[in-house]
């Protein structure tokens, strides 16, 4: 095994480490905290006695391990692919993962340009199902084609389904996207992926936890969404069965006290059940880019009020509402039934009367009045006034 010295001493330790310690490993984790990670290396290293906790078979297998580790030969490979490693405390590293306590990251290896503590303190994951309907798609893409335009960074797992419509539709916008990955991030997985991921390497930032060349296991892709939640401000699930992975993704962030936001679906989809068991809880429920931010942004951001469309008579007076209102809906009616149905003096209803008949709602007819036909549309066009 190659030996840890010189300059690069505590990045190549860690480095090692990652070789030897599986992601979220919170034993590992408190082991760096409490003696540091050139003692835990130096333990390794020299065969020492056995870390706090381990037992006799685990603390083999990481002599194992760590006896087949080359950092310096990981180093390397990442910079010859334009990657660099990221570790706790340098200026790249989002303060934010610190949340996780022992769970901590031991560093992130991260492809692409940008600066990752930066485009993670304006940052909002988007997940979701694998095996989404169009519907979801549509959801997650329309979703963070939004979100990037309005300035925020998506960040989402690479994978089939939501996270690829999440990625796709910041790309499209011209936005900014980050992949978490739960393999080395020389690696793209799923394969079928490698162009998008390649992509968002180009536009973005791709981010993982585990050295060169590793590859995805179910665990990692579970420990894997821990960094996606504490990464970001807050998490939206866009279609999500009950036993969906995604849902790991949001009950972390809700531990994390991150925002926890849903997309609702069709009551009927077995895909949105795991969204809407999540709304039933404290999710809060979303359904576009706009409210998103109002809920993660700074003050002020907030989404436009929804409304239907603008009706003529919803520029009347509350008053020449209520009498016009009162007038049936057909043939004719006198001042005093107008005024009784309006709760206001007859002389009070005939003066609204021909306010409404200058501007075209009523005609009279006799003693009586009547709608207009330009009312009756206006009428059908929207609710009765209250």
């Amino acid at each position: 095994m190659n030996a840890v010295y010189g300059p690069e001493e505590g990045l190549l330790g860690r480095i090692l480490l990652t070789r030897v310690i599986e992601p979220g490993d919170e034993t590992g984790g408190r082991w760096v905290r409490e003696l540091g990670v050139d003692t835990v290396v130096r333990r390794l290293r020299e065969h020492g006695e056995p870390l706090p906790g381990a037992s006799a078979k685990r603390w083999a297998g990481m002599l194992a391990r760590a006896g087949r580790a080359e950092p310096r030969k990981d180093l390397a490979v990442a910079r010859d692919a334009g990657v660099r490693f990221v570790v706790p405390g340098s200026a790249q590293w989002p303060g934010q993962l610190d949340d996780l306590g022992d769970a901590r990251p031991l560093g992130l290896w991260v492809r692409g340009g940008a600066d990752l503590r930066m485009w993670a303190l304006r940052s909002v994951a988007v997940v979701g199902a694998r095996a989404c309907t169009e519907y979801g798609a549509h959801m997650a893409a329309t979703l963070a084609a939004g979100l990037a335009e309005r300035g925020w960074i998506v960040v989402s797992g690479g994978a089939y389904g939501v996270d690829g419509a999440a990625h796709r539709g910041a790309l499209g916008s011209g936005g900014a996207t980050v992949a978490v990955l739960a393999c080395g991030v020389d690696r793209p997985y799923p394969r079928g992926h490698a162009g998008l991921i390649g992509r968002i390497a180009e536009q973005g930032l791709v981010v993982g936890e585990l050295p060169p060349g590793d590859h995805p296991t179910p665990s990692r892709f579970i420990l894997r969404n821990r960094v996606i939640a504490a990464l970001t401000r807050g998490t939206v699930v866009v279609e999500a069965a009950h036993r969906s992975g995604s849902l790991v993704t949001a009950r972390a962030a809700r531990r994390l006290g991150r925002h926890t936001i849903g997309v609702p679906g069709p009551a009927t989809s077995a895909l949105s059940a795991g969204v809407h068991e999540l709304l039933r809880q404290d999710a809060v429920l979303v359904t576009d880019a706009a409210e998103v931010v109002e809920l993660v942004g700074d003050m002020g951001e907030l989404a436009p009020q929804r409304r239907g469309p603008v009706l003529p008579r919803d520029l009347l007076d509350p008053a020449g509402r209520q009498v016009l209102a009162a007038l049936p809906g057909r043939g004719t009616a006198r001042p005093d039934e107008i005024a009784l149905a309006a709760q206001t003096t007859p002389d009070d209803a005939i003066a609204r009367l021909y306010e409404l008949r200058a501007l075209g709602y009523v005609e009279r007819h006799g003693d009586g009045w009547k709608l207009t036909r330009q009312a009756m549309i206006s009428a059908r066009g929207g609710p009765e006034p209250r």
